[in-house]
């Protein structure tokens, strides 16, 4: 009789020994509002749900954005410039935004992400980028960069912050998707010209516009001073030089303000 007791009892035993399904906060609310929980405990667990909700969206990006990067297709060159100066011949391929979103458009969509971009431009300060990479669940990853305005050729002022919004735009997204730096070529200047004569990069002319605002000196005064005709035109061998002397005003400029309030401190 006991061996009987026992095998009945087996069933019981293996029952209850089975792990129970974990409960979802959504599930845990709704058995509290049923049973007439309070107020405070309803408050912790919509806290609770809301930080679940957030962490599987988080998730869902990052499996997204691992799927994107396997199927992510070759960015091609699809723009090209072929131009002669004085200078030398100006000749290279680069992708435009418009060809890059055409690529990777279709992957991003079918993985549930999307692109926008927040933009800033406020007087007297360096035009700001911010690429949002969305997933639908929620989850969202910002890159941003900043650069002066494109005062390049012969632009007018709506030109010059339109040229620059898009390079932002282009080179955050990249920067967003971790696409190769090495894939993009546009501002490689220093294979442009036939000659030993190279160019500095827009990257690296952006530096110096901003270095030009901080020394609180007219691009105009600038180009006369290097004997150039737009900051563009940098020779690349000369690049340094110009940063090394733009910083130096830049601090001088610094210790005069600093000396100045100084005295003025000591005089009150």
């Amino acid at each position: 009789m006991a061996n009987a007791v026992e095998i009945m009892h087996t069933p019981t035993q293996m029952t209850a020994e089975r792990p129970r399904a974990v409960m979802t906060p959504m599930e845990m609310l709704d058995r509290a509002v049923s049973s007439g929980a309070s107020v405070e405990t309803l408050t912790q667990l919509m806290t609770l749900q809301e930080r679940w909700e957030a962490n599987q969206a988080r998730k869902a990006f990052d499996e997204a954005m691992a799927a994107v990067k396997a199927n992510m297709p070759k960015i091609v060159k699809t723009r090209k410039v072929d131009f002669t100066t004085q200078k030398g011949r100006t000749n290279y391929q680069y992708e435009d935004l418009a060809s890059i979103m055409n690529q990777i458009g279709p992957v991003l969509s079918a993985h549930g992400l999307s692109v926008r971009y927040r933009t800033s431009a406020e007087p007297n300060h360096p035009i700001s980028v911010t690429c949002i990479i969305s997933h639908r669940l929620g989850h969202s990853e910002e890159n941003t960069l900043m650069a002066g305005k494109d005062d390049s050729g012969n632009k007018n002022s709506i030109q010059a912050i339109g040229s620059t919004v898009t390079y932002l735009q282009r080179y955050t997204l990249k920067a967003a998707l971790g696409l190769a730096a090495a894939a993009d070529d546009d501002g490689a200047k220093a294979d442009e010209t036939t000659d030993d004569t190279k160019l500095i990069t827009e990257a690296q002319a952006s530096v110096i516009r901003e270095l030009i605002e901080k020394a609180e000196l007219e691009t105009d005064k600038f180009c006369e001073r290097w004997e150039i005709g737009a900051v563009n035109d940098i020779p690349m061998n000369k690049f340094n030089d110009v940063v090394q002397s733009l910083r130096q005003r830049v601090a001088y400029l610094t210790n005069q303000r600093a000396q100045a309030q100084a005295r003025a401190g000591s005089a009150a």
